[in-house]
């Protein structure tokens, strides 16, 4: 390696960014695997999801803008990152209560969530690649969606999933049209510490002084659930997407759903037949489909990082 050399954001390009944004799906695949641990142990999906992020919040602290020309869009990503972190909520509950691929399908929808978002907030018009990809993702939650082993409380469960794949949707295009003027750190750190804000109140009222961990087993596993999960992932994703853009970082970042469904099936035996693998098919022909995406009409290349502030 040549002294003094350096890794920026430049010296790679949608390809490479792509699949990036594939591996750091793989990390949040793994949440079930943690989470379910923390709940067998009679912690609160509050306080799961709280965890999750405050280890994130702390570490990044260090990065939060705090100069007056960026404060409005540290705001932003602020109020983005409540939702996101909120959202979180419905997610882990419906984890406990139903498999983790039915769990997985609805937050694999937040695809949809993005287009929607980027066309109503940003103006920016799905392309026909984007459109056929989350169709095809759509097309992979049917098929492992089945209604007739549902209980009435799994179904419960699912739809407070649906805030999350809202909640993370709406953070995509925020966080790749929305804050230009923060750095790659920047938007991470106020993202969240919004998550932290939003879930802190839920959590001590849930938790009590319980919230805080004495067994070291527990910190451990706190621990491994917020690095490996949260901080590595979080920031190459946040680097990496806004080289991509909202829709095609949405679709790559699918592979979560084929995480998932091998979570379920090594770690916790649930089934896993032609229905799930139809369905891991059909989100990876997703993300190859969007490889070579046309930029929608009007619309340049994805923004590039600005410069970090000093």
């Amino acid at each position: 390696m040549l002294k003094g050399a350096r890794i920026s954001l430049s010296d790679f390009g949608p390809n490479t960014a792509t699949a990036l944004i594939a591996l750091t799906a793989v990390c949040f695949g793994l949440v079930p695997l943690f989470a379910k641990e923390l709940q067998g142990q009679g912690v609160g999906s509050a306080a799961i999801a709280l965890y999750r992020y405050i280890f994130s919040a702390v570490l990044l602290s260090p990065f939060l803008p705090l100069s007056k020309g960026k404060l409005r869009q540290a705001g932003l990503m602020t109020v983005t990152g409540v939702f996101l972190g909120l959202g979180w909520i419905g997610y882990l509950e419906a984890v406990k209560t139903v498999p983790v691929a039915a769990a997985g399908v609805i937050y694999m929808t937040y695809p949809l969530f993005v287009l929607l978002f980027a066309w109503i907030m940003v103006g920016m018009k799905p392309s026909k690649n984007s459109l056929m990809a989350g169709g095809l993702i759509v097309a992979a939650a049917a098929c492992v969606a089945d209604p007739t082993v549902l209980t009435a409380d799994m179904s419960a469960a699912l739809m407070m999933a649906w805030t999350a794949p809202l909640g993370f949707g709406l953070l995509v295009v925020v966080l790749t049209t929305m804050v230009d003027k923060l750095s790659a750190m920047e938007r991470m750190a106020t993202g969240m510490l919004g998550a932290t804000i939003g879930l802190a109140p839920s959590a001590i009222m849930s938790e009590g002084m319980g919230i805080i961990p004495t067994d070291w087993s527990m910190l451990a596993l706190i621990a491994a659930l917020g690095l490996i999960t949260s901080v590595l992932p979080q920031v190459i994703y946040t680097v990496a997407c806004i080289r991509v853009g909202p829709s095609r970082a949405a679709v790559a970042g699918s592979l979560e759903l084929p995480t998932m469904f091998v979570i379920g099936f090594l770690a916790f035996g649930e089934a896993l037949g032609p229905r799930e693998l139809i369905a891991a098919a059909l989100v990876l022909t997703a993300v190859f489909l969007v490889q070579s995406p046309k930029p929608a009409a009007g619309r340049t290349e994805p923004q590039q990082m600005p410069a970090a502030a000093p």
